[in-house]
């Protein structure tokens, strides 16, 4: 017999609102200050046109690479743990 999978509750589905929300937040951040420490010199300063692409090329791949890595961790993360937490506050799971 297969096992019938109920609807998620209002609470459920707003964690997981939450947890997409911070995933994408976080890793827009990170990504951000990658971009801006590798491409930063670039547009500061008056480099070569070669050293000035390279930057430019370099960040945007790191930042984009870390966005993805970032929000797939968070939200791989969100997947394990989601069992782990007591069916009811302020009770602890009999293995803890």
């Amino acid at each position: 017999m297969e096992p019938t999978r109920g609807r998620r509750s209002r609470a459920e589905r707003d964690a997981i609102t939450v947890e997409i929300g911070y995933a994408l937040f976080s890793a827009a951040f990170a990504a951000a200050v990658v971009f801006g420490a590798v491409s930063g010199p670039a547009l500061l300063f008056d480099l070569p046109d070669p050293l000035h692409r390279t930057l430019l090329a370099s960040g945007t791949l790191l930042a984009a690479v870390l966005f993805v890595l970032r929000t797939v961790s968070v939200l791989l993360r969100f997947g394990r743990e989601d069992g782990s937490q007591p069916s009811q506050p302020g009770r602890t799971s009999p293995d803890s």
